[in-house]
């Protein structure tokens, strides 16, 4: 006889590992679901105008690069000092090189991902100092936390791409953790990955560690990493990030091009005012990698919110963040690359109501709008500063209703269920007919951490919550990885390679 109690967690492992089954042979989602279009022709014209207008009247400084610099003024920009004015057009011009999709390529080539069109990729978390369980309470991460992380989107189904750095690995110095994040993400993954573009070395050295890898030959031809490239907003490039640009592009490997724009803050308080500025850094930026390297691989991504007007603290979740999400989108279309937005944001504190539904705001919205790159989709609190455990379990639930929704509406011979409609007829049910015994193992969505359960079954289990059931999650999860191996000379090159930066690179933190 089935013990009433551990049926629904037999029923949780078998949705599990059949999930992860279909992950492997869908590494990423390809939308049968058309992008809802938020804006009018009229209001993507005035955006686009507006835009134009702030590259050529107001101009994008680039800071401490005398390289981009020169590339500009070889292009035909007027460059005064560091402040560039593009001709209007110039910018979308040069785009016309950029492919309008392309490949990351995974180190197991069946976990490949495809940006552009119709495809929609789930990047988990990148960047919190700190983490927090149920267990340990809020702290600063560390290399093993980051190594945890990687672990857990290996194994997540709806996980396709790891992102940037999951968290920070606060106990190894600041200029040598790139290292250590870069072998990690190799090494216990067969994902593809982001790189570490903080500075142009560390840019160097995660293209370094991918060469050892892949190769330099494959290198050029393929791209292994992308680099999360953000403008420094309002209208701002820094030198550290446009060199990071440079190695990225001209090594053929894909950038990201991120204004950070909370409004009220790193831009105007109106929604319209903060596409036109995030739309005319973008096509400055994106621009820069055309003349760098015709043909690099580059997505045009935002990061949107807004402030509170009380108290200055970012915000997640709003309408008008979701007003930006589907501009973003639109308007990569109109320009004709890839476009990366959205996440699973929120300001809590905690995996709460609150994270719960300003992570829905966000999420949904982004899926509907077509994002080819949603980052920050999974382990996202307190704005970003915290990589929260069981918020990256409940996040991937999340990710993997979404992968669901993204396929459409079945309309195949078992998906009409004409036969069980007549099997059953007037008045009768269909809990026993024959189609429902076929498909009710996969005929819905089941979450991994909803409770559906009766009340006295719930508290048999021992009343748990949603945190406290993801909290089970995370730990099985980390004791069932399995470990995806290496070619021990591959892992031999890359350890050495990572010992001989370490020799000659500081503690400090590069200015350039």
């Amino acid at each position: 006889m089935t013990d009433p109690i551990l049926a629904p967690r037999r029923g949780r492992d078998i949705r599990l590992a059949r999930a992860r089954t279909q992950a492997a042979k869908y590494p990423y989602i390809r939308r049968k679901l058309k992008p809802v279009e938020l804006l009018s022709a009229e209001a993507v014209e005035v955006i686009e105008a507006n835009a134009e207008t702030i590259l050529e009247e107001i101009g994008i400084e680039f800071r401490r690069d005398e390289e981009s610099l020169r590339l500009w003024r070889e292009a035909g920009a007027d460059v005064k000092g560091e402040r560039v004015h593009i001709p209007r057009g110039m910018a979308r011009k040069l785009l016309q090189t950029a492919p309008a999709e392309f490949m990351v390529h995974a180190r197991n080539p069946e976990r490949s991902v495809r940006f552009g069109g119709d495809a929609t990729v789930f990047s988990p978390v990148g960047g919190p100092p700190f983490v927090s369980d149920l267990d340990r309470g809020r702290r600063y991460g560390s290399l093993e936390d980051l190594q945890n992380f990687i672990k857990l989107a290996h194994m997540a189904p709806a996980i396709h791409f790891s992102g940037g750095c999951m968290c920070e690995p606060m106990e190894i110095a600041p200029n040598k953790r790139h290292l250590d994040t870069q072998y990690s993400f190799f090494r216990l993954s067969d994902q593809a990955c982001e790189a570490t573009p903080e500075t142009p070395s560390h840019a160097a050295d995660a293209i370094g560690m991918a060469r050892v890898l892949f190769g330099e030959e494959y290198l050029q031809d393929h791209a292994v990493v992308l680099g999360n490239i953000n403008s420094n907003s309002p209208l701002v490039f820094d030198g550290r990030m446009l060199g990071a640009l440079r190695q990225f592009a001209g090594n053929n490997q894909g950038t990201i091009i991120v204004p950070a724009v909370l409004a009220g803050a790193m831009g105007p308080v109106t929604t319209a005012g903060c596409m036109s500025e995030i739309l005319a850094e973008t096509l400055a930026g994106m621009a820069l990698t055309q003349l760098v390297r015709p043909g690099a691989p580059v997505i045009m991504g935002s990061f949107v919110g807004a402030i509170s007007m009380r108290t200055g603290a970012p915000t997640f979740g709003t309408p008008e963040a979701t007003q930006m999400i589907f501009a973003t989108a639109q308007l990569a279309r109109r320009v004709g690359v890839p476009c990366r937005s959205g996440g699973s944001l929120c300001s809590s504190k905690i995996a709460d109501a609150q994270a719960a539904y300003e992570s829905a705001h966000t999420l949904l919205p982004t899926l509907l709008a077509g994002v080819n790159l949603v980052t920050h989709a999974a382990g996202w609190l307190e704005g970003g500063l915290v990589a929260g455990y069981e918020k990256f379990v409940m996040d991937i639930d999340q990710l993997a209703m979404m992968q669901a929704l993204a396929a459409g509406m079945d309309m195949s011979e078992r998906g009409q269920a004409l036969e069980a409609i007549r099997e059953v007829g007037p008045g009768s049910h269909f809990l026993g007919c024959t189609h429902t015994q076929e498909n009710f193992e996969t005929a819905f969505y089941q979450s991994n951490i909803a409770d559906y359960s009766s009340y006295e079954q719930w508290s048999l289990e021992g009343k748990l919550n949603a945190e406290q059931r993801a909290n089970r999650v995370w730990k099985k999860m980390l004791a069932e990885y399995q470990d995806p191996g290496i070619d021990p000379a591959q892992d031999e090159a890359m350890l050495d390679f990572m010992a001989r930066r370490k020799a000659v690179l500081t503690d400090a933190i590069e200015d350039e």
